[in-house]
């Protein structure tokens, strides 16, 4: 069966999208069939960022590597177990299609919880959680004392997980491999930045995830999204790299390879 990447947390601004597009477009440029699922059904980032690298392909008569990708849309019944019912039928039938000529498929989840956003965190092989470097963001993953420090207990979004976890259990599916990745960390050596760290490094060994770093803040990913392109496509465009740029690639790679694709890290 196709590996399922899903990109998720209950929090918009924190990288989803952004990531879900490079993990599309590195699995792909190692040779790879990959399939995808925008289940941000308003906002549709990973589509419209995808959108825009057809047309550049189009434009510029380029050849870029694409996913496939099917569109699914909310249920307008009324009755909610029905509607659910319904929407549990089409994402099924996306993720079997998807199967029969993709090795992955990368779904991203919306900053909020829906059924759909369920469904895909219980079908996840590997589940990337990217937080901002904050406080505000590690409160997804967990509730804290403000005056100890102390971690008091799982967030909503982590019982969810948890909760998607059991239903992969008793599906007899293997458990998944649940990763939180840190974005826009600052270069300073913050009082803030250790907190988080030191939080998120400990919530890891109770709840049961991995630490993988992230993205830097950098305004070459903002730049890509008009044509469509990552930083793995830059070299193809004669692009003079900086060592921003570099440096920027380079998190992208060890990205890749902290998450342990089957048959990826090599290539990429």
């Amino acid at each position: 069966m196709a590996h399922v990447i899903v990109t998720g947390n209950e929090k918009g601004g924190s990288g989803k999208s952004t990531t879900a597009m490079h993990l599309v477009v590195a699995i792909a440029r190692a040779g790879h069939g990959v399939g995808a699922l925008d289940l941000d059904l308003r906002q549709t980032t990973l589509f419209r960022y995808l959108e825009n690298r057809e047309a550049f392909s189009r434009r510029t008569g380029q050849a870029l590597v694409m996913p496939r990708m099917i569109r699914l849309r909310p249920s307008d019944l009324r009755d909610r177990v029905a509607a659910e019912a319904e929407e549990e039928r089409w994402f099924s039938d996306a993720l079997a299609e998807l199967d029969r000529s993709c090795e992955f498929v990368v779904i991203d989840c919306p900053g909020s919880d829906s059924y759909y956003s369920q469904m895909a965190h219980a079908a996840a092989d590997t589940l990337v959680t990217p937080i901002n470097d904050s406080l505000v963001d590690f409160d997804l993953l967990a509730r804290v004392d403000p005056e100890s420090g102390k971690v008091l207990g799982p967030s909503i979004y982590s019982e969810m997980v948890w909760k998607a976890r059991q239903l992969r259990s008793q599906a007899g599916l293997k458990p998944v491999d649940w990763i939180v990745i840190r974005n826009r960390v600052s270069t300073l050596n913050a009082r803030n930045k250790r907190k988080v760290g030191d939080a998120v490094e400990k919530l890891s060994r109770r709840i049961g995830y991995r630490v993988a770093p992230g993205f830097s803040e950098r305004v070459i990913f903002r730049e890509m999204f008009l044509n469509g392109l990552t930083l793995l496509d830059l070299r193809e465009q004669g692009f003079t790299f900086s060592l921003s740029h570099v440096a920027a690639r380079q998190e992208i790679r060890d990205l890749v390879k902290a998450l342990n694709l089957p048959g990826v890290e090599e290539a990429a």
